[in-house]
């Protein structure tokens, strides 16, 4: 085995191969005569492909390029296609009408050209009993003003005509049609976002309406209707995203609450974790520990199902198995059909196993202490060590530390196979994902510690990981050099790593911003209608709170950034115009800190072309190796990022 510095080892796990293996998966649909899912493929520009898996085992791209099924509602999308019949129904990224196609026949278009391009845009697609499409249209203005955009749930007959059946509300989704004529879906105001506050609505065949749960400190996520009539969602009024059964004329019934979420926060559409067998029980999936479990419910609780998988989404019922989206620590995300009472896993769309598990870094799940918000006193990470087969690192010196700070903010760390991990355990880092306060999966409490303490609470959890992984607190397999510590995020994780880097200086040796925000009041200005009161709840209510956002943006506080900074960003970002990136680089150059910039044309927001998502990873690299001093493999050929130096 060599011995060679931290940074430097030699890895199979390169950008290409992490581009390579990058296709994402999305929903999956199970009909009589197969099982659908959707891939959206890094080497095709992003491009999102429908794909079929027959009876017999073939599988089928059912859109050839350039179609792309994929919705901008809300700009994160989501509930983009639809089956029914063997037609299948999706609105398609180029204009965002909305299309159906049978395999083996062109797609043709259901709904007008709007007159903006891509003005009119469809998501969250189910099928009417009668044959209709229901679904969220988002209707733009020529002004382009978020505060404009209208969110309807419509009707789309198979003549093209568009009926409008939910109207007034800001936001809806989730439109799904009941017993006897009954029509569900979910609704909110601002300055609410979904996991705030999300009613669910019901209303009768004689258009009487029921609010069944959610409102003002309750959320509602994935509500659908059971075979016996009866409605199934998740709502958090325990504390946790909990299930519950709703009968007409009665009041929610408890189901299941495990203690944790069970469901995640609403940022695309199509999300289901739970799926109603044939008969009649009820397969979920709910995390404990960092990990997700999927069990049955039976008289007696919950049965786990035993699986090698860690993360469980997308859950559909065929039979009596359900066929989901699920991975592990060694594996990457694939679709697989799970038996409820007994017998073996089926891998319906294996994902490429490129390398031996000896060269995958396992997570190990770390909870630490961290300030004291409400009670909520302690954070949660998920902590990979370096792992290569082949080299170990010199006697006596300790690993960098990569801490990765996830978007949403409410997102979670997951401890599925990620290469894009894996490419910096390989090389002698640890990495350090963290679930600082605001991420999902611990409860509402602990999501909303982050309220008003955007900028503190998760600077706080990201310094302290630091200051844990480095003490003797810290098992000895997980500690690291403390003065090799760099931060990354992209979005708002690439707000926190800003922030960190400028408000608490000396922590970190470099760090990676990924269309992240500088400026919080340009956001609050200049983002989409989704987002657009967004901060209103994590900072202040804008702008009466003008001398917050101004207080807690690093753009105002370059004097405390002298923390060497590489930015990546896509021009036609829309929720992180590129304007933010172009003012922090441009404080960088007056400061004279050492940068780079890299602006990659035609991206939004999330780079999702091959080319890009190699720059920026290797970008990366080799800013880190120019700051921390260590060589890049030569085998691999990544040209050096350019740094600007005083």
């Amino acid at each position: 085995m060599q011995t060679l510095p931290y940074g430097s080892w030699p890895t199979p796990i390169t950008s290409e191969l992490v581009v390579r293996a990058a296709a994402r998966l999305g929903e999956v649909a199970v009909t009589s005569d197969g099982v659908w899912w959707a891939e959206s493929r890094a080497a095709e520009g992003g491009r999102t492909v429908l794909v079929h898996r027959a009876a017999d085992g073939t599988t089928t791209d059912l859109l050839p390029e350039p179609w792309n099924a994929r919705t901008r509602v809300h700009e994160y999308g989501g509930g983009s296609w639809t089956v029914d019949g063997g037609t299948v129904f999706f609105t398609d990224f180029a204009d965002q009408r909305l299309y159906r196609v049978v395999p083996g026949a062109d797609p043709e278009p259901l709904t007008a050209a709007p007159d903006i391009p891509s003005g009119v845009r469809f998501a969250d697609l189910a099928v009417t009993p009668g044959g209709q499409v229901l679904c969220v249209r988002e209707t733009h203005t020529a002004s382009g003003a978020s505060a404009e955009v209208v969110h309807e749930v419509v009707a789309v007959a198979p003549d093209g005509t568009v009926a409008v059946l939910v109207s007034g509300p800001d936001f809806v989704s989730d439109p799904r049609t009941g017993p006897d004529g009954a029509l569900s879906w979910l609704q909110w105001q601002h300055p609410d976002m979904p996991w705030d506050a999300a009613q669910l609505v019901v209303r009768a065949a004689d258009g009487t309406e029921t609010v069944v749960a959610g409102g003002h400190g309750e959320s509602v996520v994935q509500p659908s209707w059971a075979a016996d009539g009866s409605l199934l969602f998740f709502a958090d009024r325990t504390g946790v995203w909990a299930l519950y059964r709703w009968r007409p004329g009665g009041e929610p019934e408890l189901l299941l609450d495990p203690g944790g979420d069970m469901a995640g926060p609403q940022w695309v559409f199509g999300a289901s974790r739970y799926a109603e067998l044939a008969d009649g029980r009820l397969v979920v999936a709910y995390g404990r520990d960092g990990a997700d479990r999927l069990a049955v419910l039976e008289p007696g609780g919950p049965r786990e199902l035993p699986t090698r998988y860690a993360s469980f989404g997308q859950l559909r019922a065929d039979g009596t198995a359900v066929v989901c989206v699920a991975g592990g620590p060694t594996s990457k995300p694939e679709v697989v059909r799970v038996p409820v009472d007994g017998g073996d896993v089926e891998v319906l769309r294996p994902a490429p196993q490129d390398l031996d598990e000896a060269w995958f870094s396992r997570p190990e799940h770390v909870v630490f202490p961290s300030t004291d918000l409400d009670g909520v006193t302690e954070a949660h990470a998920l902590v990979y060590p370096p792992t290569n087969p082949e080299v170990t690192g010199p006697a006596g010196e300790l690993p960098p530390l990569v801490v990765v700070v996830h978007g949403g903010p409410t997102a979670a760390a997951s401890p599925v196979l990620t290469l894009g991990v894996q490419y910096w355990t390989s090389r002698g880092f640890a990495v350090a994902d963290v679930d600082y306060r605001g991420s999902t999966g611990y409860g509402r409490a602990y999501r909303d510690a982050l309220q008003g303490r955007w900028g503190i609470a998760d600077l706080d959890d990201v310094v302290a990981v630091v200051g844990y992984l480095t003490s003797d607190a810290a098992p000895d397999r997980l500690r690291v050099d403390p003065a090799r510590a760099v931060i990354r995020g992209g979005s708002a994780g690439g707000y926190t790593t800003l922030a960190a880097l400028t408000f608490r200086p000396g922590v970190f040796a470099a760090g990676a911003s990924h269309y992240g925000v500088a400026d919080l009041a340009a956001l609050a200005a200049d983002t989409h209608s989704f987002e657009s009161r967004y901060l209103d709840g994590l900072i202040a209510p804008w702008p009466a709170g003008e001398e917050v956002y101004a207080e807690r943006s690093p753009i105002h506080h370059v004097d405390s950034l002298a923390t060497p900074l590489a930015v990546f960003q896509g021009s036609e970002d829309r929720v992180v115009p590129p304007e933010q990136a172009e003012m922090m680089v441009a404080a960088l150059r007056d400061k004279g800190v050492p940068h780079a910039y890299l602006l990659f044309p035609g991206e939004q927001h999330g780079f999702r072309q091959a080319a890009n998502i190699r720059a920026s990873l290797d970008g990366e690299l080799s800013f880190y190796a120019q700051v921390l001093g260590f060589d890049l493999p030569a085998e691999e050929g990544i040209e050096p990022i350019e740094v600007v130096r005083p």
